[in-house]
């Protein structure tokens, strides 16, 4: 066992930086500070030299090593005229190392001050040039609009941000966890005293990550120094992060890996997530952005994912095992026996189950490439372990032989004690801001929900306990809390831009709070897109209609209803009629007491009729439910609508279904058909003997005798506006048949005039009834084997808007889609299209570019023909 060195009590170390001078006990500079000289040139900063009186915690004094004139016209540089100001802090202890500092001072000051935080382990220095993050596009860096900047490296130097072993050092691990904050902000001050002559009107503090929990550390220990601070997806449970992260290591490699979760199986999982939870927002667009409602989605993803028996049977599936390690990154943390810094109980769980992604191209992190750690953790180990590993090595246990797998987050074991004196250095929890916010600070943080680092739900507890110790009327003046969907750290499927610089300067200097801001996407692949940035525990939610990447379209709301509730069920037992894309006319029985159902092949030209297949439907949400038809969803739309699938007579694939929960039915003699009778737009699909689908588009006419007549047009052999002369015709007529609640189809000879005898049964016809709509699907079974589905729509005009909405489809080569329509705009499985109504008739509608093809629309039910590759047909309702 390596042994680094033994650990300095609290106390002990208090007194051994106490006897090198600094402030008093809140950190302010002591009242016999000698005064400086104001008005200095930059070439005459360098070789300063700094007490330590001069500073408000223990150290040795610091020292000027250079300053240097930079000029706007200056090689590679954009941040104007300025001084560049390095130095160093100088340790109590001499085996500690020294703190290196960098301020930044304009030629054009705007009499403000920028104090930018670290992050990871820090120990790279931050120079103070950096442009604002998450700014918007183009915005010049805080240095080049004249502020003085400042920063430094944490206390120690290294070269990867992941490197603990500083923490080996007892003066090191203090300096971390927030006390070279304090000493560059004294040293950086006075250094812009002495540059200008007087101190800053306004300072401010950035930060991210570590560089968040530095912002919240500083404004809770000294609360006087700053104005307004900025805290980007804070790491502000610091210790509750990294025991995190031992769990996750544990229950990944425990038991010879049997937890470890590959690449393939995470993609899996994120899929998974995807397909359930994307569209409780509104909006299918790779966002989850309804996280809570989709919370409550756990258990059936959970389920879906599981392996038969919970054995390991390959990349489609997880174990048991492997579905714990899940579980454990979701789940809080829950201590027992011991607690962090203020009275801290638990650290926050991941949203790996709501949208965070830990692998993928949208994140750099992931679960590792083996299921055995190296000791220590490596790059080929979980992003996550790799940095609860470091953290144990030398923040805790000073043993870099340490085995991590070893320690009881939970418990703490023998660790208890040194896990609390650590989180009482490290961590920014005290929820007191009461001083901070009494003198006019004001407070911005944002965090984004998928972050897959730092856990945005220990930030949401923190803020629940921020308002009951100040009141929600302090926290409402001031502090802001945002939170972005979609959003990981620093990466992920939605990166916000904005000027969080301007929000918090107008805030603290004209008193104009920031309430709901405009974000534009910074993602590469949907860069442009914009979302209303919503204070918690406000979401976005997309409002039905209009481009799903425009942020007027969405509302800030805080509604979370319980996704798998399903307002469009039948009250009572109920039988749906309908048919499939085989043109197989079937029912649908449904008990939504048990959600029990029977499907009855009512007429086939593939199977017996009366064949029955019976399963129970599980609740997806959002009205949708799996199956046991070879993995078809059947989703609930309004109007009685239902879409599903049926298991294919053959094979382990499903066919895609429509049914109504009211049909036309028309048992009078004579037979009247005026209630169904109109001119209509028709897309479908037909199967010839051989199986092999084609697309079908015309136009049709049912009259009030019962008679219809099809056309198409003779050079395209598609849609043409309805012509009774036409000459690329079929003709017939329907009955109604009382046993089945349809009504059969019968062809007759194309010349000859309409007749409601003799002819050929060649199919049947459900006229679905949707409100005071009729919704005609026409079902082919010819005897000479061709079979399929038509739709048909009126062949009136189709106005942008009034297809609006979201559709689960079937298609015609087994598989299943999500649509989105939204004014000219088609997503159709993530391809994009531009649409242009009634082309090329009326009732229809045309899209160009990846989705390009035609679509009809009638009462929630869209049938879709495609003019590119993939399925020729797709059918579903509106949800």
């Amino acid at each position: 066992m390596q042994r680094i060195r033994p650990f300095l009590s609290t106390l002990a170390l208090s007194a051994l930086l106490a006897a090198c001078g600094g402030g008093g006990d809140d950190g302010t500079p002591p009242s016999d500070t000698p005064p400086v000289a104001t008005g200095t040139s930059c070439a005459a900063l360098a070789g300063l030299q700094i007490t330590a009186a001069q500073i408000g915690l223990p150290t040795q004094g610091a020292s000027v090593t250079s300053a240097t004139p930079v000029a706007a016209t200056d090689a590679g540089n954009s941040r104007g005229d300025y001084c560049r100001v390095r130095g160093s802090i100088l340790p109590v202890d001499p085996t500690a190392p020294a703190i290196t500092f960098a301020v930044n001072l304009p030629e054009q000051w705007n009499h403000k001050a920028i104090h930018f935080g670290g992050g990871g382990f820090n120990g790279t220095l931050i120079d103070g040039t950096e442009p604002l993050r998450f700014g918007p596009a183009g915005k010049s860096a805080p240095l080049a609009l004249g502020y003085a900047t400042f920063g430094d490296d944490g206390g120690h130097q290294s070269s990867s941000i992941t490197d603990g072993t500083f923490a080996a050092n007892d003066e090191a691990l203090a300096n971390y966890g927030g006390q070279s904050l304090k000493k560059t902000h004294d040293v950086a001050m006075l250094l812009v005293k002495t540059r200008y002559g007087s101190a800053p009107e306004k300072a401010y503090f950035l930060g991210t990550s570590t560089g968040g929990r530095d912002a919240l550390l500083h404004i809770q220990r000294w609360p006087a120094d700053y104005d307004g601070v900025v805290a980007n997806e804070p790491a502000l449970n610091y210790s509750g992060t990294r025991l995190s992260n031992v769990a996750v290591g544990r229950a990944l490699y425990a038991n010879g890996g049997a937890g470890w979760v590959n690449l393939a199986k995470t993609l899996l999982v994120q899929k998974t997530v995807l397909s359930a939870c994307d569209k409780l927002d509104g909006a299918t667009d790779g966002i989850v952005s309804n996280v809570e409602s989709c919370r409550r989605l756990n258990p059936q993803i959970l389920a879906t994912l599981r392996c038969a028996g919970g054995i390991d049977t390959g990349d489609t599936c997880l174990s048991d095992a492997q579905l714990t390690t899940i579980r454990t990154i979701e789940s809080p943390l829950e201590f027992s026996g011991y607690t962090l810094a203020a009275n801290t109980t638990r650290a926050g769980g991941y949203n790996i189950l709501e949208g965070t992604l830990v692998a993928g191209p949208y994140t750099s992190r992931d679960l590792g490439t083996r299921p055995v750690p190296g000791n220590p953790a490596s790059t080929a180990d979980a992003n996550v372990f790799v940095t609860g590993d470091q953290w144990a090595k030398y923040f805790v246990t000073r043993d870099a032989g340490f085995d991590t797998l070893t320690l009881d987050p939970v418990t703490g074991g023998a660790w208890a004690t040194r896990i609390a004196a650590v989180s009482a250095l490290t961590d920014a929890l005290d929820p007191d801001l009461s001083p901070f916010l009494a003198h006019g600070g004001r407070l911005i943080l944002l965090h984004g929900l998928a972050d897959e680092v730092i856990s945005n739900n220990s930030t949401i507890e923190y803020y629940g306990r921020v308002k009951s110790t100040v009141g929600d009327a302090a926290t409402e003046q001031g502090i802001r809390f945002y939170t972005v969907p979609g959003m990981g750290h620093g990466t992920g499927v939605f990166i916000p831009s904005w000027d969080s610089l301007a929000a918090l300067e107008t805030w603290v200097e004209k008193g104009v709070a920031p309430e709901t801001a405009i974000v534009t996407d910074s993602v590469a692949a949907t860069a442009g897109r914009t979302r209303p940035l919503c204070r918690f525990p406000a979401w976005p939610k997309y409002k039905g209609s209009g481009s799903v990447d425009a942020a007027s379209n969405y509302s800030c709301v805080q509604e979370t209803a319980d996704p798998l509730a399903c307002p469009n069920l039948p009250a009572s037992a109920t039988t749906y009629k309908g048919g499939n894309l085989f043109g197989e006319e079937l029912s649908v029985a449904l008990d939504p007491a048990t959600m029990g159902y029977t499907i009855t092949i009512d007429a086939s030209g593939q199977r017996a009729a009366s064949t029955q297949r019976s399963g129970a439907l599980l609740p997806r949400g959002n009205c949708v439910f799996a199956s046991g038809e070879n993995g078809a969803d059947f989703t609930f739309g309004t109007g009685g609508l239902l879409q599903g699938g049926v298991a294919a007579p053959t094979g382990s694939t499903s066919i895609g279904l429509v049914a109504f929960q009211n049909t036309f039915q028309n048992g009078a003699t004579p037979a009247v058909f005026n209630p169904v009778a109109n001119i209509f737009d028709v897309t479908g699909v037909q199967y010839g003997a051989d199986g092999v689908a084609s697309a079908y588009a015309a136009s049709s006419r049912v009259r009030n005798a019962g008679t219809f007549q099809h056309c198409q047009d003779p050079a395209s052999g598609r849609f043409m506006t309805y012509d009774a002369a036409c000459t690329s015709t079929a003709k017939g007529y329907v009955t109604y048949n009382a046993t089945r609640n349809a009504f059969d189809v019968f062809t007759t000879s194309p010349t000859g005039g309409a007749t409601t005898t003799g002819g050929t049964l060649s199919g049947s016809v459900v006229f679905g009834q949707v409100g005071a709509t009729t919704v005609p699907l026409f079902l082919v079974r010819d005897p000479s084997g061709a079979h399929g589905l038509r739709l048909y729509a009126p062949q009136t005009p189709l106005a942008a808007g009034s297809a609006d909405g979201h559709f689960a489809l079937a298609a015609s080569d087994g598989s299943k889609a999500d649509a989105v329509v939204s004014g000219t705009s088609l997503t159709l499985g993530g391809n994009a299209g531009t649409l242009a109504y009634d082309a090329p008739v009326l009732g229809v509608a045309q899209s160009s570019g990846a989705a390009a093809g035609n679509f009809v629309f009638n009462a929630g039910v869209l049938g879709y023909l495609s003019t590119g590759t993939g399925a020729v047909y797709q059918l579903g309702i509106k949800n």
